[in-house]
């Protein structure tokens, strides 16, 4: 299964899409910063299953109709930062698509995820990515989920590491960095948190017009059931240290 993720930079990199589908031949296709009120229906043989309401650059995600069927979606408000409150406000950082996968006859959970911006704490953001996860296992109890966006989370991700093993998920890195374009701010941003999935690569994809480059995340099922996927604690991906530039 391959999923691509990609912050479009308040909807600058829209139209970079159609090409990125034809050239990866992705399955699923989750978005952060995109103007929800001018998404296409379609991109490529890719379908848009939902996108969030409330905020303008919002979230969406795109499955393929030939291989999944979209069951239900759902988007979610999280605990708000200040930027949030005062200036540009977010109030759907989360929507989740619970769908079924006709070649391998069994449910599972995707979801495009856009945390708090780098105003806000580290420990806002793990709230944020604990109550996601919690989201996203009532949207899908105990089914195979992926979370992938833009987590904002720069440094110290090995706190983030434990906190995400604690719940049960993995956290992966993808094979370079995301985001590269100012001095002070590079590093892995846009992760994977996932569960009840093996992640077998993340590609970091060529820069385009985004301040962030889409990463490509390529998965396979678990050999968890579905009835213990989230049950099971798993061995997180330990990220390496020091890759904020300051």
């Amino acid at each position: 299964m391959k999923v691509i993720s990609y912050n479009l930079r308040k909807n600058r990199a829209s139209g970079e899409l159609l090409a990125l589908a034809e050239r990866y031949d992705p399955d699923l296709l989750c978005l952060q910063e995109c103007d929800t009120l001018d998404l296409p229906a379609e991109v490529g043989l890719l379908h848009l299953a939902d996108s969030t309401t409330r905020n303008r650059l919002g979230l969406a995600v795109y499955y393929r109709r030939d291989r999944f069927t979209a069951r239900k979606t759902q988007t979610f408000a999280l605990k708000k930062s200040l930027h949030d409150r005062v200036l540009t406000p977010a109030h759907e950082r989360l929507i989740g698509t619970l769908l079924y996968d006709m070649a391998a006859e069994r449910e599972l959970v995707v979801a495009s995820f856009h945390a708090a911006p780098l105003t806000a704490l580290n420990s806002l953001r793990r709230n944020q990515i604990r109550s996601a996860h919690a989201e996203l296992n009532v949207l899908g109890p105990n089914l195979p989920t992926l979370m992938v966006g833009d987590y904002n989370y720069p440094i110290f991700k090995k706190h983030l590491s434990n906190e995400v093993k604690e719940s049960g998920y993995d956290l992966t890195l993808s094979d370079s960095r995301t985001y590269t374009r100012y001095k002070f701010f590079r590093g892995h941003f846009d992760l994977a948190t996932s569960v009840g999935l093996t992640i077998d690569n993340i590609e970091t994809l060529p820069r385009g017009t985004s301040d962030h480059m889409p990463i490509l995340v390529t998965s396979s099922y678990g050999d968890a059931t579905d009835g213990d996927a989230v049950l099971r604690p798993k061995q997180t991906v330990a990220p390496v240290e020091g890759e904020f530039s300051i």
